[in-house]
């Protein structure tokens, strides 16, 4: 079984190669690094970091050295963190995981881009009422296929292994922003609806797919505008597949082609570098079909799914990895994310246990989140449990 544990480019700048290369070698014991190369927002603590207990990450930042030439011309690029400096973590990376016989994987956020968004809303999603989602960038929209594109051609530049992408897909409207507001209860049909695209190239996807778009925005606009009205509305279930006649339902099985055939190109273009791509799903399965996931597809398109496995024990790792086979993907098929802290693991048996239930399932890749986020006696566990 493959391991690796998920990192940040600046891990390895504040620690230094040999501290950060030498604690996931000597005391996790894995035989990977999955670095993060394009990441969101965020705030976090680091627990073990040397000059930094708190960090704010820059938002749709990259952590290695985008070449101009290939850029050129594009309004979608790559921007590189000011955290990096002149340096360019993931050659430092490349050069000490390849002196180390280590796996080094590019895990990589690809349309949730809020520096981007924001500079070019037009490549955001919009509702059905031309809203755009500001913190998202839309998977049908031709420049951000080709930036998704440019982001695994660069990155090949530094013989990673693999890319693991995660956002290949749409997001929910609560997915994204700091200091969101929802002071009356929307309810979950309005939520669901807030958070579909109808901008042009969905649109236009959904009608090449012989769906009636126009009629389906009109659709989901009426719904919408009842729910906000009444609080009573808001609260009523509601069978998303058969508004519209069914056309909203056809609407997003549209989306989701568009989605899986985004996913396809990348790992052609992945293939062609001698890199496998890992098509991330955080949600599980039956919970991103609104968001255009459709795990038999992706499961045929790319090379591996990857999922989190956080659970507090054993048996619930093992029913997340059964209910993906219900859905179509295989075990053989996915990689999974275990967290090894207090969190989920009580101690290195606990975290044993989860790995032996993946080993025996035949799940052939297992990784632990995350490197600096976790204490140091978290990286023993892992050690201890692997061994």
């Amino acid at each position: 079984m493959e391991s690796s544990v998920l990192a940040f480019a600046t891990d390895l700048l504040d620690e230094g190669a040999d501290t950060f290369f030498g604690n996931l070698a000597d005391r996790a014991g894995v035989g990977g690094v999955t670095l993060a190369s394009v990441y969101h927002q965020a705030r976090d603590v680091f627990p073990h970091n040397p000059h930094r207990v708190i960090r704010y990450l820059e938002p749709g930042a990259a952590y290695f050295r985008p070449d101009p030439a290939h850029w050129r011309g594009r309004r979608l690029a790559p921007v590189p963190s000011t955290a990096i400096g002149d340096r360019d973590p993931f050659a430092e990376a490349a050069a000490e995981a390849r002196r180390r016989g280590m796996r080094l994987h590019a895990w990589t956020v690809f349309c949730h881009n809020d520096r981007l968004g924001f500079v070019h809303p037009d490549c955001a999603p919009a509702n059905a009422f031309g809203d755009r989602h500001l913190t998202e960038l839309c998977p049908a929209h031709p420049e951000v296929r080709a930036y998704a594109l440019g982001l695994v051609t660069e990155l090949a530049r530094y013989g990673v292994d693999a890319v693991r992408a995660e956002s290949l897909h749409f997001h929910g409207l609560r997915h994204g922003f700091h200091h969101e507001r929802y002071f009356e209860e929307l309810g979950p049909v309005a939520e669901a609806l807030l958070g579909v695209c109808f901008c042009e190239h969905c649109r236009a996807a959904a009608v090449r797919a012989g769906v009636p778009a126009e009629e389906v925005a009109a659709a989901v606009r009426t719904e919408l505008r009842r729910r906000l009205a009444d609080e009573g509305a808001a609260a009523e279930p509601g069978a998303l597949d058969e508004l519209a006649g069914g056309a909203f339902a056809a609407y997003v099985d549209a989306s989701a082609a568009t989605v899986t055939a985004l996913a396809a190109d990348l790992t052609g273009e992945a293939r062609r570098h001698g890199m496998r791509l890992t098509f991330m799903d955080g949600a599980g399965p039956g919970r991103g079909w609104l968001s255009g996931i459709d795990l038999p597809a992706l499961a045929a398109a790319t090379d591996r799914i990857e999922t989190l496995g956080y659970a507090r024990t054993p048996e619930a790792v093992r029913e997340k990895v059964a209910a993906f086979a219900l859905h179509g993907v295989r075990p053989q098929d996915l990689a999974v994310i275990l967290r090894p802290m207090a969190v989920d693991c009580d101690g290195p048996a606990d975290l044993a246990a989860k790995i032996a239930v993946l080993r025996e399932l035949g799940v052939p890749e297992v990784e632990f989140y995350h490197y600096g986020l976790m204490r140091l006696s978290s990286l023993d566990r892992i050690g201890a449990a692997l061994a």
